[in-house]
């Protein structure tokens, strides 16, 4: 079955100007630019079926060329998506609901009734395209390096496309990664997993849109890194999709849940200890703590001021037009992919990382547990702050993998760190001092966090 391993990533329309002429491109470029108009047709039925099964149906024109295409399921990581793709030319501009059969069509929209199928949106758009090739080691590198820049139309509502697209013809994803990465060392790239169907959809019912955040897959026998591994990419990926929900809507819990994301990423790379040697993990850390340090307290005022959640669009706008973010988020991606955090650790850390998440993590808790010291914090209220930073290491476990623990009261213990966690960010009064003796209370007391310091 054809694959289709792309990444998009959302460019101001200087940008796109920009990387006409941007000298990677050049000095890679092997076809120069052409040129293509194409109009796009998208498909659905009237209860969204194709969407829930992430099924998009396509008729595109391009030129006197008429395809149909249909995209299946697939993963997407932190803008880089590859997905099943089956492609017909048709004689016509009318969509053959023949092609869809068993061979292609997915198993979880078997019972559907094809006619029900009606068009939808559109996305039209002009599209520069050249061949980007070089050498990477001893293997070639072919990549489709696409300008696309026109409007998703949904009924009277429209959005403006304007982004670059990398489709790799030859190679490895990874080459994908780098020559993004390389670009956005000087323009501003914004790695973006929200298709152009999304969009469409996202424009058509704001009302019932929801984001598609992914959840890591942990499970009590895996190894600490591949537990590592899946929560960091859901992370990042997530980011980037409340990113771009964020600069669409403007809603305040999109940037609070973008702003924790952040926290959370840079809580569990923390956490590693010798699986991760810090040597290895110092550039992901300063870029995330870059990040924090604006956009962290800024939040947190927001939270309780009404000017500074409307002003914050503007600002958030700002930070996409500074390559800084898209510089963030590829380079991690990068990282990620290369597994860059066990490359030079020795033998301690190569056990840890092999691990199996379960054990490690109790045992994470109690070490860090014992350390909190929270019986001192009920005489010292007003210093709870000082330990915040690992209060978000159990915390942002808690969140994502107390399912693989042996201990009771779980959720309710992540519910107890998380309202300790508010109090220890809040400023200090009286009332919030009390809340705190209480809510450390609580915690120390709590089953679960005795059975947990006990591993």
């Amino acid at each position: 079955m054809p694959k289709e391993t792309e990444l998009k990533l959302r460019v101001s329309p200087e940008t796109l100007a920009a990387l006409r002429e941007h000298p990677l491109l050049k000095k890679r470029n092997k076809s120069g630019w052409q040129t293509r108009e194409l109009l796009n047709q998208y498909f659905d039925t009237p209860e969204r079926a194709l969407a829930e099964a992430r099924v998009a149906l396509r008729l595109r024109r391009d030129g006197d060329t008429v395809i149909q295409t249909l995209k299946c399921r697939g993963t997407s990581v932190a803008g880089l998506s590859e997905r099943n793709e089956h492609e017909w030319q048709l004689d016509k501009v009318k969509l053959d609901l023949k092609k869809l059969d068993d061979s292609c069509w997915p198993a979880q929209l078997a019972d559907l009734d094809k006619k029900t199928i009606k068009p939808l949106f559109t996305t039209d758009f002009t599209r520069e395209y050249a061949d980007i090739v070089w050498g990477r080691g001893k293997a070639k590198v072919v990549i489709e390096a696409a300008l696309d820049q026109g409007f998703v139309i949904a009924g009277k509502r429209k959005e403006a496309i304007c982004e670059l697209e990398l489709e790799l013809r030859e190679g490895e994803p990874a080459a994908l990664l780098e020559l993004a990465a390389e670009l956005a060392a000087s323009v501003a790239l914004m790695p973006c997993d929200i298709s152009k169907a999304e969009r469409g959809y996202r424009l058509l019912e704001p009302e019932r849109f929801e984001l598609d955040l992914s959840v890591a897959d942990l499970e009590a026998d895996m190894a600490l890194d591949d537990a590592y591994a899946a929560l960091a990419w859901q992370l990042l990926g997530n980011s980037q999709r409340l990113a771009e929900q964020y600069r669409h809507s403007g809603h305040w819990r999109s940037l609070q849940d973008w702003v924790q994301n952040l926290i959370e990423l840079r809580a569990i790379t923390a956490s590693l200890s010798q699986a991760a040697p810090r040597a290895a993990t110092r550039d992901l850390r300063a870029r995330l703590d870059a990040l924090l340090e604006d956009w962290r307290p800024l939040v947190q005022a927001g939270n309780g001021d009404e000017d500074i959640r409307r002003a914050a669009p503007e600002q958030f706008a700002e930070e996409l037009d500074d390559p800084r973010w898209g510089q963030f988020s590829l380079e991690t991606s990068r990282w990620l992919l290369s597994r860059a955090w066990a490359a030079e650790r020795k033998g301690r850390g190569e056990r840890q990382g092999k691990a199996l998440l379960a054990s490690w993590l109790a045992h994470l808790i109690a070490e860090e547990g014992r350390a909190l010291k929270l019986s001192l914090y009920t005489q010292r209220p007003e210093d709870l702050a000082e330990q915040l930073p690992r209060i978000e290491q159990v915390m942002a476990w808690l969140h994502h993998a107390r399912h693989v623990l042996d201990a009771p009261q779980m959720d309710r213990l992540y519910g107890d760190m998380k309202k300790l966690h508010e109090l220890a960010e809040h400023p200090i009064s009286d009332e919030v001092l009390e809340a705190r003796i209480e809510q450390a209370r609580a915690v120390d007391q709590s089953r679960g966090w005795k059975h947990l310091l006990k591993a």
